[in-house]
């Protein structure tokens, strides 16, 4: 059995083995206090799109089904790459990397 403390911070092999409490250590370890209503609004939009599609979504697509502003992923995490990581979502590639960031915030 798997403990809290032997979960990898950056993806979880087993999609089973996440938790909000798995998401908040991965949200202190990624310097963020206490979660907001609007970070697990992403968090879980983020789980939902991947589960169903095995893919991940654009951010702003996102923020659209979770009725949010449209740059919420930036405006809450900083780094579409952390929201995906607090969200315990296996990493999705180079290439697929390069979509987490809206056309206006392209990471160099």
């Amino acid at each position: 059995m798997t403990t809290e403390h032997e979960l990898p911070t950056s993806a979880l092999a087993d999609q089973a083995a996440w938790c909000e409490a798995v998401a908040e250590r991965v949200a202190r370890e990624q310097g963020f206090g206490v979660l907001t209503p609007a970070h697990w609004c992403v968090i879980h939009g983020l789980r939902k799109h991947f589960i169903q599609y095995g893919a991940l979504p654009s951010m702003r697509a996102v923020c659209d089904s979770e009725r949010l502003d449209p740059h919420c992923v930036s405006e809450l995490f900083h780094d579409p790459q952390v929201a995906w990581q607090i969200a315990g979502l296996p990493d999705p590639g180079e290439e697929a990397r390069s979509y987490l960031y809206p056309d206006d915030q392209i990471q160099h």
